[in-house]
């Protein structure tokens, strides 16, 4: 799990604004990730059939990144999920959205260092680096 926290760590050290919203919306984006069927790869793979594709692209890549809006974000993941999301953040949906779209690039982009989105989830890398670093 150091992977992905260090790479949020990076994320949160680069975004401008309020710490506590940030903390919210970091939650969210985390449980986004870690509770996707195949973990970031699903969730980029939603995004990209969400209409996303451009720009998640430029995400993963070396490149910048390109933004996304709000409304987006929820047509990609969609309503029923930027509600039931926002709802366990304490947050309106468009605020939810909102955050998301302007999260989400960093995170993607920290998370996929070399350019590729890496094989498998986050835990399944964490646990991989443990056993190396505790049994190698």
């Amino acid at each position: 799990m150091g992977l992905f926290d260090d790479a949020l760590n990076r994320v949160k050290g680069e975004m401008a604004g309020g710490a506590e919203s940030q903390s919210g919306l970091m939650g969210v984006v985390m449980g986004l990730i870690n509770n996707q069927p195949g973990g970031l790869s699903g969730l980029v793979s939603q995004l990209t059939q969400g209409g996303l594709g451009n720009a998640v692209s430029s995400w993963v890549g070396m490149g910048e990144n390109q933004p996304v809006s709000g409304d987006a974000i929820q047509q990609a993941l969609g309503s029923d999920k930027i509600q039931e999301l926002a709802a366990k953040a304490g947050i309106s949906s468009d605020a939810l959205s909102s955050g998301l779209a302007q999260m989400l690039p960093g995170v993607v982009d920290k998370l996929t260092p070399n350019g590729e989105v890496p094989s498998g989830d986050l835990m399944e890398q964490g646990l991989a680096m443990l056993k190396g670093k505790l049994f190698g």
